[in-house]
């Protein structure tokens, strides 16, 4: 089975789990050689690669799921808003903790608001790549999937950051519908990991670019290779919803190698980086 998107399957766009009356028919599709039910029906994620939905604060809710057909490009207003949510949450939670807290960012509101801004620019890029790459593979296999916020795992995370100085965020996930094989289950797992590690090797060739010259440019670097160091790595944890469980699942051997390259890019970060651009 190759993993690969028949032509011939339909993408998901518009919310399932929104729909309350009785579904219409559609007409099967085909991908990898099953054939899809015209009607699918959500379920949490398991070992085997069955079915699956991603969520954070959400309870499953398990009814027949009508199929829309539409762009894999396309973001629904609740979905734009959920993640404009989420982003701003967590811009503000790493304000909070390179400001030193609340009681840092009351002495020096101006430090409070420049922290923001490089947040904003370096670290959430990271953070809306790595989900935006687990929706655009499940779509890629026909799922339907979108992001969704978690308000009480954003209420908490800026709560704690603000008190603690320490960002802990369960922001939300990329939730999943649809029928999928134990190979692309785990594909659309490390499609986030991937991302990460693509754009910090994108901060790698800027690095190397600019030498030592030091300055604005060098620090945006600094923060945007740890950013996306950091999100690759603890995602690839083999650990509750984290992707590198779901990785695991799949394939030891890619588990295993994203595992060594991503910590290999905290590795760098801690022991090279500096001088390279001091």
């Amino acid at each position: 089975m190759t993993g690969e998107r028949d032509p011939r399957a339909h993408w998901l766009d518009d919310d399932p789990f929104d729909k309350r009356g009785a579904p219409g028919s559609h007409s099967a599709a085909r991908d990898d050689g099953n054939w899809r039910q015209p009607h699918i029906r959500v379920v949490h994620a398991t070992g085997s690669g069955a079915p699956f939905v991603r969520m954070f604060g959400f309870e499953e809710q398990a009814r027949p799921i009508p199929v829309h057909t539409g762009s894999i490009w396309h973001f629904s207003k609740t979905e734009i808003n959920h993640l404009t949510l989420a982003t701003l949450a967590f811009t503000m939670a790493l304000a909070f903790m390179f400001s030193g807290g609340i009681l840092g960012a009351l002495s020096n509101p101006y430090a409070f608001l420049v922290y923001g801004v490089l947040a904003l620019v370096t670290f959430t890029p990271g953070f809306l790549v790595h989900e935006i790459a687990h929706k655009i593979q499940a779509r890629k296999y026909g799922c339907w999937a979108e992001f969704r916020a978690s308000p009480s795992g954003l209420r908490w995370g800026v709560l704690l950051a603000a008190i603690v100085g320490i960002v802990f965020m369960a922001p939300g996930a990329v939730m999943v519908a649809g029928n999928t094989t134990k190979e692309q289950f785990g594909k659309v797992a490390l499609a986030g990991p991937v991302s990460n590690v693509v754009l910090w090797c994108i901060g790698l060739v800027f690095a190397v670019a600019i030498g030592g010259t030091g300055g604005i440019p060098a620090t945006l670097i600094h923060y945007w290779m740890w950013a996306n160091g950091i999100l690759g790595a603890l995602n690839m944890l083999p650990f509750g919803p984290l992707d590198g469980k779901k990785i695991k699942t799949w394939s030891d051997a890619m588990f295993w190698i994203w595992l060594t390259i991503t910590f290999s890019m905290v590795w760098f970060n801690l022991t090279e980086l500096g001088a390279l651009l001091d």
